[in-house]
């Protein structure tokens, strides 16, 4: 891959990553103890208020599969800058070939090339 597409990719990923993290920060925290976890902040009302409680409890799972799923696509943009660093990024982790230029543009986190992707 030339150098340009490369630090394109890389700035788009950056662009990402810092999305993500913007948009987890909305409703969740870093984990101080768990590398590249977030939580959901629980929701607070006043005590007695069983129609708040109910409605703080159904907020709160919403909010988790959201949190994974942001999660999950933050993982995997991390992955894929970490791979650029060591010089890995790019190659198939299943056949070892290039993947395809116009694929790492669409989807720059990707990380097997569309032969390997048709065969799963």
């Amino acid at each position: 891959m030339d150098k340009k597409t490369e630090i394109e990719i890389k700035e788009a990923l950056e662009r990402k990553k810092t999305n993500l993290e913007s948009e987890l920060s909305r409703f969740a925290k870093k984990d101080k103890d768990i590398e590249g976890d977030w939580d959901t902040k629980y929701p607070r009302t006043k005590e007695g208020d069983l129609e708040d409680a109910a409605d703080e409890v159904e907020q709160y799972s919403t909010m988790l599969p959201i949190e994974f799923s942001l999660e999950k696509q933050l993982q995997e943009v991390k992955g894929a800058l970490e791979r650029i660093k060591k010089g890995s990024y790019g190659i198939c982790e299943t056949c070892g070939k290039q993947i395809e230029k116009e694929k790492l543009l669409a989807y720059p986190e990707t990380r097997i090339c569309l032969s390997c992707q048709g065969d799963a």
